[in-house]
């Protein structure tokens, strides 16, 4: 039979966080004695001194930082179970975040979000517009509870959804058509590239730099292809963004001898796939049902 509970747990962590047993009776809404009596009883069950006072503040001895160590596991899945049982017991997510690279065709991400809003209609949708390593940070960092990017965090199963495509670009009259040959990389060099900057805080990438001097920097995909569309430069952007305007003449592709396309694996990711709730998961699989209807390109 355990000797201690999870709530000694918690109010020892208290403590420790805060620095004292009253600064933690303020911080957790408990009376004073009510903490003091649950940590000392905590350590006589225990039979170890797990907080010793150095000058005026509370700090645990080195048995007791191993001890609240482990103890801090079991008190996360406590709290993940407490979690799950509040998520059944509602029924339905209130809330779904999910973060999308720009990448990702628009057409599919709109009519996925469409279903879901019909069949959930009670369910929020909190959309971040992330480009490279961007959604994978805000997944590691809890703040979104689906991910479709170009990589899946360490520690997370994700699960292939489609290949991006991209092209090259630029506008028709651009000085680069007019050589009217085959394109090489020291070609592009000396003209304007246009690139989309990775939108994570931690990261400092740019999407596919040749490293031309003129290289321009943007924050999303729509003002690059805007960009080219005015003459501005030259870019790979993705074949969902760009193939209409190349249809209709305001884009043009650029002869290259090779790379003139390039490709990218885009994955889906759940911060967990066993919490996930009943319209997250539809959710998912509706964006592996519009994937698919277009061929997973």
């Amino acid at each position: 039979m355990n000797r201690t509970t999870l709530e000694q747990w918690r109010m020892l962590q208290a403590v420790v966080e805060h620095g004292g047993f009253a600064q933690a009776a303020a911080a957790i809404h408990k009376s004073q004695s009510t903490i003091n009596h649950a940590v000392h009883k905590l350590q006589g069950q225990l039979g170890l001194p797990l907080l010793e006072v150095v000058g005026r503040k509370a700090q645990l001895t080195e048995a007791g930082a191993l001890m609240l160590r482990r103890a801090q596991q079991l008190l996360d899945q406590a709290g993940q179970l407490e979690e799950l049982a509040d998520s059944l017991a509602v029924g339905t997510e209130a809330e779904i975040r999910i973060a999308v690279d720009e990448i990702f065709p628009y057409e599919q991400l709109a009519c996925a979000l469409h279903e879901l809003s019909r069949e959930f209609p009670n369910t929020r949708v909190q959309l971040f517009e992330t480009v490279l390593s961007g959604g994978p940070e805000m997944l590691v960092g809890g703040r979104v509870d689906l991910l479709i990017a170009g990589s899946v965090p360490q520690g997370f199963l994700g699960e292939p959804l489609m290949r991006a495509a991209f092209v090259a670009v630029t506008h028709p009259g651009h000085p680069l058509l007019q050589l009217q040959r085959a394109l090489s990389l020291q070609d592009l060099a000396t003209h304007r590239q246009i690139v989309v900057r990775d939108s994570a805080l931690a990261r400092n990438v740019d999407s596919g730099w040749l490293g031309a001097e003129q290289r321009w920097t943007v924050t999303h995909i729509a003002t690059s292809v805007d960009m080219i569309r005015r003459g501005m430069g030259f870019a790979w952007l993705p074949r969902s963004r760009v193939d209409s305007l190349l249809a209709e003449g305001a884009l043009a592709a650029l002869p290259l001898r090779q790379g003139a396309e390039r490709y990218a694996e885009l994955y889906l990711t759940h911060a967990d796939p066993e919490k996930a709730g009943p319209a997250g998961t539809r959710l998912a699989a509706l964006l592996r049902e519009a994937v698919a209807d277009t061929g997973g390109n």
